[in-house]
């Protein structure tokens, strides 16, 4: 990735910038098509995260959304072909490549989750379907006043296949409220959001918004990457495990770091 200004990656779904030093900015960047998911956007988020995974000179990234709203959700008029009409002869082979399919669109947003940078996304407008599965897996979510969000698979005949469903009760406190927001498809807008749990910041607008994103992770990045990379690997960890099972991983962590740590400072000792 390069310094700060324009895209340094080849995306067309994505726009990739280095507003400040240690901080990478990944923009949805389809506007016109209101940020909507298509074929590429689901291919290109792995190789983005994946070579943000591997910057040494990024510590800390925001996400945002280009234009009027942060993203309309799948693009399906582009993913028509894929999901109404999977490929195979037989049911075996259609259900093995829906199965495969599906499988390929839940690391888009695991890949959120596997890069050991933290991501904060900023939220404006709306957050449909997809939105809210890309958001879920994000590590601090900030909006707008005027932003809203909607688990609108429901509404078109869908169960929330990519995320939404198994990571929107361990980010929202209230069971009964995720239950209702994923049965209904109703709108969450930016107050309850803040109130449920599901944003930790609401700004008056935009520009505010992305003002305050990027403070905050000029603060994530002016700390030890070995710490915060650390700190996030094992907030995910223990989100999905038991209290003893996050304290023994934690061990497992310090102790290699250990390890690496006396391997270098010996190996430094030898060559001097």
């Amino acid at each position: 990735m390069s310094s700060s200004g324009g895209p340094t990656s080849p995306y067309s779904t994505l726009a990739i910038s280095r507003p400040a030093e240690s901080v990478t900015h990944v923009e949805l960047n389809r506007p016109d098509k209101r940020n909507a998911m298509n074929r590429a956007f689901w291919r290109e988020m792995v190789e983005c995260f994946t070579e943000i995974a591997e910057d040494p000179d990024c510590r800390v990234v925001v996400f945002s959304g280009a234009g009027k709203i942060f993203s309309a959700g799948l693009d399906l008029m582009d993913m028509a072909d894929n999901l109404l009409q999977p490929e195979g002869d037989d049911t075996a082979r259609i259900s093995w490549n829906v199965k495969k399919l599906i499988t390929q669109y839940q690391e888009t947003f695991s890949a959120i989750e596997k890069c050991p940078k933290p991501v904060l996304v900023a939220i404006h407008g709306a957050c449909v379907g997809g939105g809210v599965d890309l958001i879920t897996a994000c590590d601090i979510r900030l909006c707008t006043q005027d932003a809203w969000f909607q688990v609108k698979e429901v509404d078109i005949g869908m169960a929330a296949d990519v995320g939404t469903l198994q990571r929107l009760p361990k980010v929202i406190g209230s069971r009964s409220l995720v239950n209702e927001l994923a049965l209904t498809g109703r709108k969450l807008y930016a107050d309850e959001a803040k109130s449920s749990g599901l944003v930790s910041r609401v700004f008056p607008d935009k520009e505010a918004m992305m003002a305050g994103a990027l403070e905050m992770a000029g603060e994530i990045a002016a700390r030890s990457p070995v710490a915060i990379q650390g700190t996030k690997i094992n907030l995910v960890y223990s989100r999905d495990h038991s209290v003893a099972e996050g304290l023994h991983h934690m061990v497992r962590i310090h102790s290699s770091l250990t390890r690496l740590a006396m391997t270098c400072t010996e190996t430094t000792s030898l060559v001097s």
